[in-house]
């Protein structure tokens, strides 16, 4: 018989529906350090985008032992296996003598991988998606009764024209049913929330939203939502066939007015403060981001997190839990009692 194990830092908030609850979570959990030679290379050829890179993340269990209530991962398709499992990158920083990559041949295997950008920014705390998925569960397992989870996720297929990187096979509708597959059979239906279980009795998605059917905080326990963060053809791809997400895994990222419209993504809360504030109070969850490509953390500015908390969206994402290691700077995120779950003051 299993031990339930209840998670001591989640508690004060059962009787809140989820999208009346604000959460703190890590923006490409991910990202491990790009290899000391290979960013002063990067940097010498590109100043401007660089610095925007210089960050990296402990361990996923480490970041929800925490508190974090927030992941985000980024995932390429690779079907047959192996497209990605010699990074041109590993040769540009071979001066340095950095860790070992891929020591167990994961990249060799068919299946989506997660990484930042391909050939350059590759080194992750889960080479594969599966395995990031069996982390998630084992973590999970321990701590049964956590509040939900919401993992936001990029599914990446962007060429970069220069020489020596990899092209990336495209995200089409065949290819997210297989997506789907791998959170079901890696984590499993009994640890998921879906649109259809948030749609229930009603037409649409969406009309379940406006009326508030969320699901409270000690009902969403031990469970994950996943939300794809994509627009254009991604989310036309995903959607197709599938009308108000019926069937599927992840919500998306639609607007107001749609049948899928449950969650959004506004990425910027002190241009799009009120725009967040009005999608909150009508019923949607949104996530938004408290700094970005680390100008924040550079500059001592908590600007953003001020207005990412007053704008009511329900997570909010940084990559600062902890200080940087890469540059001096006190910049750090949490709420005011240092915790990453408060009551949504709206």
């Amino acid at each position: 018989m299993l031990l339930l194990v209840a998670f001591a830092g989640d508690s004060g908030f059962d009787d809140l529906p989820v999208n009346r609850v604000q959460v703190i979570g890590s923006h490409n959990s991910y990202k491990r350090a790009i290899d000391s030679a290979l960013f002063a290379m990067f940097m010498a050829r590109n100043p401007d985008i660089a610095p925007g890179l210089q960050y990296s993340h402990v361990s996923y269990g480490e970041q929800l032992d925490l508190g974090l209530r927030n992941l985000e991962i980024d995932v390429y398709a690779d079907d047959k296996g192996g497209k990605y499992a010699h990074p041109k990158g590993l040769e540009w920083e071979a001066a340095s003598n950095p860790p070992q990559y891929d020591p167990n041949g994961e990249m060799n295997q068919p299946g989506f991988k997660v990484f930042h950008v391909q050939d350059l920014d590759f080194r992750s705390n889960s080479y594969t998606f599966a395995d990031c998925l069996h982390q998630l569960k084992a973590w999970s397992d321990r701590h049964k009764d956590h509040y939900p989870i919401y993992i936001t996720m990029n599914t990446k297929d962007d060429t970069i024209k220069s020489p020596g990187f990899t092209g990336p096979e495209p995200f089409r509708s065949a290819v997210f049913d297989r997506l789907d597959k791998e959170i079901l059979d890696n984590l499993g239906r009994d640890y998921l929330i879906t649109p259809d279980d948030i749609r229930g009795s009603y037409s649409t998605l969406e009309s379940a939203v406006l009326a508030n059917h969320w699901p409270t905080m000690n009902q969403a326990r031990g469970k994950f939502f996943f939300i794809l963060d994509e627009g254009g053809k991604h989310r036309a791809a995903y959607i197709k066939g599938h009308p108000s997400l019926k069937g599927r895994v992840f919500f998306t990222d639609s607007p107001a007015g749609t049948p899928e419209a449950a969650f959004m993504i506004i990425n910027n809360p002190k241009d799009d403060g009120g725009k967040i504030r009005e999608m909150v109070k009508k019923g949607y969850m949104v996530r938004t981001r408290a700094d970005a490509d680390t100008k924040e953390a550079r500059g001592n500015d908590r600007s953003g997190f001020v207005a990412a908390c007053a704008s009511g969206a329900q997570i909010i994402t940084t990559d600062y839990y902890y200080k940087s290691t890469f540059f001096p700077s006190d910049y750090v995120v949490h709420f005011d009692d240092g915790k990453y779950v408060r009551k949504d003051g709206w």
